[in-house]
């Protein structure tokens, strides 16, 4: 029967403890598959329980040197033994000390220049008590280091542990014994570095848990007092109470109280945005200044926010092409430098050049250069530290490939609604005719259209509840069919309905009739209302632009992106004047979603790396034939976040310039990081192959290379890129771009 088990494994820092899990455990017969997340040191198995037991995968792992317990979802490490979690920074500490009091014991008999004479010269005298201490330190530095070593020679598949043991074996068997401790400690000083920043990774990942509260006040049934419950227990539907200065727990519907939240924990927004009854709130969040009660629409483990950090955990196992490059460069890499330093040691010799304790001591030396720690580690540490940044900052990214794919964007195709605009029709203009005021046309209109859920007739009566109108009841409402509605309101009979519907009622005169076109033609839709002897208005209405909308535009064209093309299902003149006010290269208007996968199949095809925007519902086929998919505003849209590649958890255009340049800069620190790791090699084999270089100095050198590559990926985590507030708060749900055609009640606009 097929089962799943996920572990945490004690040991498990980079991608070569992965190849010896794979080779040790994933061989075996009944395991299915295989899955690591390094930065969580988890590893997932699938195995058929009739052939394997949950006791011999755990057995086989400790065979590796590394040590497997069940995950726990929260707080894993409580799992853990202080020796588990500790034991590496002890025998670090202990080799350390030991290494200089054996140098000091050694100083104190022979002498500063005896006890730290470079190079190998087969004249150093060594204090017995020297030599214990020294042996010390080779013991507790290669502590964790044997026991991988020994896999890796057993199965013959050298690695950077057996390449480290080999080298302190040699120096050991020369009599370099302050020279095999230096190597033993400081390459323990090496693991812990990239354990450590593993480990901050790790935690920057657990930072965004953690700013979800673990308690939620609600109250009582019985008592009616308030108490807390763990979120984890609290079920859908549950009213929840959030005091002013709290994190809102779960997911859900504001029912009572307004309030100000801070969305950016997840969205990265500057703003605070106002919350009343109806609207959505997320875990995560911080209610500022009013008392808010609301309704639970999510589980603990299905909110926003459990999604984001499930989506940056999963991220990490779609490696970027740099990463996979490093992984394929380093398989090959270690074992050709060992055949290498086994000719240095050898070949001259051989040919009467030199004495073979000096070429032994330059092959140990180019053993220790080899070494390829700051290579392997500093790129999956960048795109774990890129991943967590970028969800800090309220953008998604799923995977590091899609991080380096983002830098590479030369075509930026864009919906229309929701992403330049806000998503939702507003009333923009009301002209009146024949005595009638603003707001009388208003309440009248409202009235008409107060039973009505199309985007037209809402936009109508937010307009109308913003100026604060009474909605006036209306009799004897009847819809018409494909045109608009009628009814009577204080008795006398009104009309309300599209163009055609003023046309049919023959009441448009000329000048009215001028009005209207002048409105349609700058891509705004017309709502006409009359009486039974005459037009009394036409009200424009058109989804307004976001206010950034034309500056991230620019913005996004700086970066280098070399067209911005706007795609819109809507009319040529709504179209045309979008693509006007935000300052778009070029625009297609009137698109079927299928004609939209056309032309971005084309600019891919013609013009290279193109992504697209749009909401990741009824752009989702132009989405997925993109080279990168970009779902804009998807903070509690399931399949916004689940459709496309990057999320962006705002409505904020200027998320897109913002993710672009962190793409170059995330890979421009992994080939700064790449290039200095091999130029530090190169190096140091350059200097070993003269006779300059010896093993402490090698292993000081990879030392503080891994420790500046480490540092340098480090940076993408510091610090919060400056945004700009959001225009729009609220998320974007729709369902086309163009709202005529579209008929609401039965009639159209």
């Amino acid at each position: 029967m097929k089962e799943k088990i996920i572990y945490r494994v004690h040991g498990l820092d980079c991608p070569e403890e992965v190849a010896i899990l794979k080779k040790e455990i994933g061989t075996r017969p009944g395991i299915a598959s295989l899955d690591f997340d390094i930065i969580n040191a988890r590893m997932t198995v699938k195995y058929d329980s009739d052939r394997i037991t949950p006791k011999d995968i755990v057995s086989a792992v400790d065979g590796t040197g590394m040590t497997a317990i069940p995950w726990v979802a929260r707080g894993s490490t409580e799992s853990l033994s202080f020796w588990q979690q500790q034991g590496r920074v002890i025998m670090t500490a202990i080799s350390g000390m030991s290494l200089c009091s054996g140098f000091i014991v050694h100083w104190f008999f022979h002498g500063f220049r005896d006890a730290f004479a470079a190079g190998h010269d087969g004249q150093h005298v060594f204090p017995a008590l020297s030599i214990a201490m020294y042996v010390l330190a080779v013991i507790a530095g290669a502590w964790f280091v044997a026991p991988k070593a020994l896999w890796s020679a057993k199965r013959l598949r050298p690695d950077m542990n057996l390449l480290m043991a080999v080298a302190v074996a040699g120096a050991l068997s020369i009599g370099e014994w302050f020279e095999a401790s230096a190597v033993a400690f400081l390459f323990a000083v090496s693991l812990l570095l990239e354990q450590w920043s593993v480990g901050r990774a790790r935690r920057a990942i657990a930072s965004l848990l953690n700013i979800t509260p673990p308690l939620a006040r609600i109250q009582d049934k019985d008592t009616g007092h308030m108490v807390e419950m763990p979120v984890e227990e609290v079920a859908v539907g549950t009213k929840v109470h959030i005091r002013p200065g709290d994190r809102i727990p779960l997911d859900g519907v504001v029912v009572r109280g307004v309030s100000s939240v801070n969305q950016s924990p997840i969205t990265g927004e500057s703003m605070p945005v106002m919350k009343e009854p109806g609207d959505e709130v997320f875990a995560g969040t911080i209610n500022e200044d009013g008392a808010l009660e609301m309704r639970v629409t999510k589980l603990s483990g299905d909110t926003a926010l459990a999604r984001i950090i499930h989506m940056v955990e999963e991220a990490q196992t779609r490696r970027a092409p740099a990463q996979q490059w490093v992984d394929k460069f380093a398989l090959y890499y270690t074992p050709a430098m060992m055949i290498m330093a086994l000719l240095v040691a050898v070949l001259p010799p051989l040919l009467n050049i030199g004495e073979w304790s000096y070429w032994l001591y330059q092959g140990l030396v180019m053993l220790v250069i080899a070494c390829p720690c700051a290579l392997v580690i500093s790129t999956p540490v960048a795109i774990v530290a890129a991943l967590t940044s970028a969800a800090r900052n309220g953008v998604l990214i799923k995977g590091g490939m899609y991080v380096e794919m983002a830098g590479r964007i030369l075509v930026l195709c864009m919906d229309k609604t929701g992403t330049l605009t806000r998503g939702h029709p507003e009333v923009q203009k009301i002209l009146t005719f024949n005595g009638y005021t603003e707001k009388g046309i208003l309440q009248i209109a409202a009235a008409l259209e107060s039973h009505s859920e199309h985007p037209l007739a809402r936009a109508i009566l937010r307009k109308a509840k913003s100026e604060e109108l009474p909605v006036r009841d209306v009799e004897e409402f009847r819809a018409i069919k494909g045109k608009g509605a009628e009814a009577k309101i204080s008795g006398r009979p009104y009309w309300i309905g599209s163009h055609a519907l003023m046309e049919q009622k023959g009441q448009e005169t000329p000048e009215i009739h001028k009005c209207a076109e002048e409105m349609e033609d700058s891509g705004h839709s017309i709502v006409a209302i009359g009486n039974d002897t005459e037009v009394c208005a036409l009200i424009s209405i058109a989804d307004t632009l976001r206010d950034n909308a034309a500056s991230s535009v620019e913005e996004i064209r700086r970066t280098g992106v070399r067209q911005v093309v706007m795609l819109t299902g809507d009319n040529e003149g709504t179209a045309r004047a979008v693509a006007k006010a935000t300052g778009v290269d070029e625009y297609k208007a009137e698109l079927l979603p299928d004609e939209k996968v056309v032309y971005v199949e084309s600019f891919a095809r013609g013009k290279g790396c193109t992504a697209m925007v749009g909401d990741g519902i009824n752009d989702a086929p132009a989405m997925a034939t993109a080279n990168l998919s970009i779902a804009m505003g998807a903070m509690g849209t399931d399949a916004a976040i689940e459709t496309a590649d990057i999320a962006l958890m705002s409505d904020d255009l200027s998320k897109i310039p913002w993710l672009i340049r962190h793409s170059r800069r995330t890979l421009q620190i992994i080939k700064t990081n790449i290039i200095f790791a091999l130029t530090i090699k190169a190096l140091f084999m350059a200097l070993a192959l003269m006779g300059m270089a010896t093993l402490w100095m090698a292993i000081a050198a990879d030392t503080g290379a891994s420790l500046l590559v480490i540092f340098n990926a480090l940076r993408l985590l510091r610090g919060r890129e400056s945004q700009k507030a959001s225009s729009c708060a609220c998320c974007c749900s729709h369902g086309h771009d163009s709202h005529g055609g579209h008929g609401h009640d039965g009639h159209e606009h």
